[in-house]
């Protein structure tokens, strides 16, 4: 089943927006979102742990265009596709990872425009509204 994903970042002059289209492996149009979770991970891992770990590959894919360079080098991020750990992802400790990320509020899941706050909560695939996943930061400092 293929659903949409936008990945957003709060705070910064530029936020990072990406909206993907990701083709996971779930046949129900019902699930839980610790499941949705869970497949999203899979997807992601599975990817990562196919790409290639040669050290003279080049991913022209990922090399940042002129217009896109600025807004990288303003966020402090600039990367250019390149895997420097050759660790393949543990796909279960990854899933673990990203279920308990989620329980200590590091990001919210929108459906719709609508928090999902709940990993029980159970969300309609077959509406293919586009997810929105938002990563928050804490704020440093003290408060005295």
């Amino acid at each position: 089943m293929e659903i949409t994903v936008t990945v957003k970042q709060l705070g910064r002059k530029h936020p990072i927006l990406s909206e993907q289209k990701l083709d996971i492996a779930c046949n129900d149009p019902k699930i839980s979102l610790e499941y949705l979770l869970k497949l999203i991970v899979q997807q992601q891992v599975e990817t990562f742990n196919s790409k290639s770990f040669e050290l003279e590959d080049e991913d022209y894919a990922k090399i940042p265009s002129e217009n896109y360079l600025n807004i990288l080098t303003d966020t402090g991020k600039v990367g250019f596709g390149s895997i420097y750990n050759e660790k393949k992802a543990n796909l279960q400790k990854a899933q673990e990872n990203a279920i308990q990320a989620f329980e200590d509020g590091m990001f919210a899941v929108f459906y719709n425009d609508e928090q999902l706050e709940s990993l029980s909560e159970t969300v309609d695939l077959s509406l293919n509204h586009t997810f929105a996943f938002i990563r928050l930061t804490f704020l440093a400092g003290s408060y005295w």
